[in-house]
């Protein structure tokens, strides 16, 4: 029997800073580290044939951190997307950025922009980063679009409809790593099903192996959607 592969596979990158830490590096280089592994992992799991990939990368709490620390993270995902838009574009990867737009810088917003509308055609996968997040929020926002649009009865449908990229399946597969074992509000409406993995090793150091281990454990699974 052949290996199952997740269609779509969500990752909480966990453990950047106990990384540094536990290398004796500033906290910022642990962010730097996490956002090389990320693009390494992805391009291994579209390779793998996953087709859709969505990292959480910076949570709407992730605000309450130092206004240095803040202020790397927004300056790094800024050059994330910027690297990340040749790569993948070259591998026909479309980009999305889901989150709320509003407190992002502008060099932010015009890298956002810029990845998203040059990818936009793009149909061999799509790589989807979870920026200025959190799955309450989303579906709060799904629901405020509609009553803005005079909806008076909303189904299951149109708040999906109505998600951040609403293009994006439910979740097969979430990863979680370095010892942390919730889901932090990660896609709450496209997780109802989703398998479970988590790993000790802190996201740095998780590597194509890892990655691999984790689509057997989930090919190992049988999945019963509530049956």
């Amino acid at each position: 029997m052949s290996e199952a592969i997740p269609n779509h596979l969500g990752i909480i990158l966990d453990g950047n800073r106990r990384w540094a830490t536990k290398n004796n590096l500033p906290l910022l280089e642990g962010h730097k580290k996490g956002a090389q592994v990320f693009e390494e992992l992805a391009l291994h799991a579209f390779n793998r044939g996953v087709k859709f990939v969505t990292g959480y990368v910076f949570s709407t709490e992730n605000w309450q951190r130092t206004d240095e620390e803040v202020g790397y993270l927004m300056a790094l995902v800024s050059k994330a997307v910027e690297d990340y838009l040749d790569v993948f574009h070259k591998e026909g990867i479309r980009i999305v950025i889901l989150g709320r737009r509003d407190g992002l810088r502008s060099k932010v917003l015009k890298a956002i922009t810029r990845a998203e509308e040059t990818t936009a055609d793009n149909t061999k996968g799509m790589l989807a980063l979870c920026f200025n997040y959190g799955g309450q929020e989303e579906i709060v926002d799904s629901v405020n679009s509609m009553i803005a649009e005079g909806v008076r009865e909303i189904s299951k449908k149109d708040i999906e409809d109505n998600l951040y990229g609403p293009d994006l399946p439910n979740v097969d597969l979430l990863i979680r790593t370095s010892g942390e074992q919730r889901t932090s509000g990660f896609m709450l409406w496209r997780s109802p099903y989703a398998e479970l993995y988590f790993s000790d090793v802190l996201w740095p150091d998780f590597t194509t192996s890892d990655l691999d281990n984790a689509f057997v454990s989930y090919s190992n699974r049988e999945r019963r959607f509530g049956n």
